[in-house]
């Protein structure tokens, strides 16, 4: 029989996976800033909110918080390492005035990060509750740290961009729904789509204002 330790050694290495494909992922971003040498629009927050999301994990794995974590050390902690790495290549080419915006950032995180340590260390005197406070701190500021992308959305989103994103989202939705409940056979599922695409391509009616287009046999005449 596999042991509880096991399975949750697996699930920890496939997190940590995962999460390092997340921490590469703004990675194409930083080389075209490095080759360029201008942030041009890109923005700090994301990435200063998962340098703090990272610190948080990294305090909650410590032994003195959560015992056995190894595996959220790990990851964390390189985590920790790419974010940094990121924010220096972003503060190297962004403006004066962008630059002091990341240095506030950087000075409220480290500020906040001590005052969480020495509270949680004083108020919390077994690790049942220092999980549980560093725990909801780390819900919390991971939730920030997925939603941060979003404050570069308002510069984004057009009523039209809006709508077919809404339209997209739904319709996937729609058709993942379809395809995984009620197993709708693949050569199905193509030829609908093919429909529904047929249709999207018609082209709108036109507005003649009265005028008459000449029909087809006329034109051939």
């Amino acid at each position: 029989m596999v042991s509880t330790d096991a399975v949750r050694n697996v699930v920890g290495i496939i997190g940590n996976v995962i999460s390092f494909g997340l921490f590469l992922s703004p990675l194409p971003t930083f080389i075209k800033i490095w080759r360029k040498k201008a942030v041009e629009q890109f923005s700090p927050i994301p990435y200063v909110a998962t340098l703090l999301n990272c610190m948080l994990w990294v305090f909650y794995g410590l032994p003195i918080v959560h015992p056995n974590s190894i595996l959220v050390v790990t990851i964390n902690g390189t985590g920790i390492v790419l974010e940094g790495a990121y924010l220096t290549i972003f503060f190297l080419y962004a403006p004066k005035d962008l630059r002091l915006k990341v240095l506030k950032f950087l000075a409220g995180e480290l500020a906040f990060m001590a005052v969480v340590v020495s509270v949680v260390l004083t108020v919390g005197h077994t690790h049942e509750k220092r999980t549980m406070m560093v725990g909801i701190l780390c819900v919390i500021f991971g939730t920030c740290m997925y939603a941060s992308p979003l404050t570069v959305m308002a510069d984004l989103v057009t009523p039209c961009s809006y709508r077919t994103g809404l339209e997209r989202c739904s319709d996937s939705s729609s058709w993942c729904c379809m395809d995984v409940i009620a197993e709708v056979p693949r050569p199905l599922s193509n030829r609908m789509r093919r429909r529904r695409k047929g249709r999207r391509l018609k082209w709108p009616e036109v507005k003649t204002n009265g005028f008459k287009l000449p029909k087809e046999k006329e034109i051939q005449e």
